[in-house]
């Protein structure tokens, strides 16, 4: 499971945004996304962290991962 904050998120449609960015690189990917804390959580995905955040990023919302608690 990965979590990202992801600026400049505001509604319905940057959520879409934001899980169509994700799926396209991770088609099994699940995708949630909390908008007044501006977090995404990804879980079932493959790939790295930082590839999940420059498929965000490349979208138009800046997105910075966080570290998973110990």
């Amino acid at each position: 499971m990965h979590r990202f904050k992801v600026e400049k998120m505001g509604c319905g449609g940057c959520a879409k945004s934001v899980t169509r960015a994700v799926q396209g690189i991770e088609p099994n990917a699940r995708v949630e996304v909390e908008l007044g804390a501006n977090l995404v959580t990804v879980s079932d995905a493959a790939g790295p962290a930082d590839r999940i955040a420059q498929a965000i990023a490349a979208a138009g919302f800046p997105a910075e991962p966080l570290l998973a608690a110990a």
